[in-house]
């Protein structure tokens, strides 16, 4: 699992590992870390050409400390100051090891094989400061790779929020724990693919992380799979009110996002009866009411829903409830919030954003922002849809999670209906909301990326590569 951390956090862990090692330790340790990172990438450090962008804070120093490294191994090292100071022990390990500040920073960075952004640290706000922005952009602009120290700058490290401009790393190379704004988008599209260095924080970082991305081992962990004594009853049933005359293919994709979630069995509850047997010919059909449809373990309702009303029956049972779709635009807040059994929504940024009655743009610019918000809001678990997918529990105890998984082929009509139904299945076996979410968009993604495999794809693909993506977490396949 990976965890991440808000700059408080990290600064108390530095602080408090600071106080027990010789003054400059930790720089050193980033610091070799990071020319570890760098040297791979430029293939041959001897001769090379490294220019690193040196802001005024301990980052900067970072970058000067690992640039030093890099010249002692024969690379050609010049320091770009754009602070109003350089950290100074840094700049006099530059240029003891023949190192130099660079007089022409256009000059050195049209001919550079490596750049490293040292100007601004995870403490930093509001995108870059004008003066940087030129150079910035010249060396996004040559042959060079570029490498974050810590974090790209002009990037909020908490929240993941790009306001104004920003460096847009080839890689980032971060240091002690991960933090939140590499791991969500938007920052996280500037970030590239990201290294950590471990300079030893561990045991001064609490044990809740403020944000954490599951990986195979902690989804395999989760996923239920069949006992010898297992019949479909204790495999979990889920209801599915999904479809309508107009969208009838809805509802088809949410009780197969069930069945390939490995229910034992679907209830479905909906005009589209027909369709859904054409396809599912072992899935219970009923014409409604839900509750009239017989026992189910889960609900998911919503799901090309239309106007048809019956969210708030389904509130009133006492399972757990997944809401997604057009079933979000009945909720009340009142009746989600007084409901004994769990609650799931999961709704995409312009759903969200009318539950928050907030712009579309200002939930993709904060996503972590509003999905918290509307847990609290509503007093239940939400699964906020999107580039990077977050879940996230009401209240304050648990961290939010992060799917890695994500792709961009899943911006595909229908594919959230496939996630709902695979939702609702790990619901109806008993996972909280927190884990059934979490786990079903880790399978999602996978699906996504097996079925796509860099070609246009289908919701319905998705759907039918989950047995494949449950089979790599696991090793098992579902039904």
């Amino acid at each position: 699992m990976r965890s991440a951390y808000r700059v408080e956090t990290v600064r108390a862990a530095e602080a408090a590992l600071m106080a027990r090692l010789p003054e400059g330790a930790l720089m050193q340790r980033a610091a070799a870390g990071l020319a570890a990172a760098c040297a791979p990438l430029l293939g041959q450090v001897y001769g090379a050409r490294v220019v690193l962008l040196v802001g005024s804070g301990d980052n900067g120093g970072d970058a000067l400390h690992a640039g030093a490294r890099l010249a002692r191994r024969g690379a050609g090292v010049a320091a770009v100051l754009l602070g109003a100071r350089a950290h100074e022990a840094g700049l006099a390990a530059l240029l003891r090891a023949g190192g130099h500040v660079a007089d022409d920073p256009f000059a050195v960075l049209a001919r550079a094989d490596l750049v490293l952004d040292g100007i601004t640290g995870i403490g930093g706000r509001g995108g870059l400061r004008p003066d940087a922005v030129p150079v910035v952009r010249a060396a996004r602009g040559s042959d060079a790779v570029v490498v974050a120290v810590d974090l790209p700058s002009g990037v909020d490290a908490d929240t993941g929020a790009v306001d104004g401009e920003a460096v847009r790393a080839d890689a980032t190379v971060t240091f002690g724990a991960y933090k939140p704004g590499l791991l969500v988008d938007p920052a996280r599209e500037y970030a590239g693919p990201v290294r950590l260095v471990d300079i030893g924080l561990g045991p001064h970082l609490p044990d809740v992380p403020d944000l954490e991305a599951l990986q195979h081992a902690d989804v395999a962990r989760l996923l239920p799979v069949p006992r010898a004594e297992s019949d479909k009853y204790r495999r979990g049933v889920v209801g599915v009110v999904a479809g309508s005359a107009r969208y009838p293919g809805a509802a088809v994709l949410a009780v197969t996002g069930a069945l390939r979630g490995g229910a034992g069995a679907v209830r479905y509850v909906g005009p589209a009866g027909d369709a859904v047997l054409a396809r599912h010919p072992e899935t219970l059909v009923h014409a409604g009411p839900p509750g009239k449809a017989g026992r189910v373990q889960a609900w998911v309702i919503g799901p090309g829903l239309g106007d048809t009303p019956g969210v708030a029956e389904v509130l009133a049972s006492d399972v757990p409830v997944l809401v997604d779709a057009d079933g979000l635009r009945q909720l009340d807040p009142e009746e989600v919030r007084a409901r004994a059994a769990p609650t799931l929504l999961t709704p995409h940024a312009g759903e969200a954003a009318a539950l928050l009655g907030a712009a579309r743009e200002e939930v993709e610019a904060r996503r972590l922002d509003a999905v918290r918000e509307l847990a609290g809001r509503y007093g239940a678990t939400v699964l906020l849809k999107g580039s990077t997918t977050l879940v996230a529990d009401p209240g304050t105890g648990a961290s939010v999670r992060v799917n890695p998984t994500g792709t961009s082929w899943l911006a595909t009509a229908g594919s959230g209906d496939v996630l709902s139904g695979l939702a609702g299945s790990l619901l109806a076996a008993g996972l909280a909301p927190r884990d059934a979410g979490s786990a079903a968009a880790y399978l999602h993604g996978l699906a996504a990326r097996r079925a796509a495999r860099g070609a246009p794809v289908a919701a319905y693909d998705v759907a039918e590569a989950l047995q494949g993506a449950w089979r790599d977490v696991t090793g098992e396949a579902t039904a």
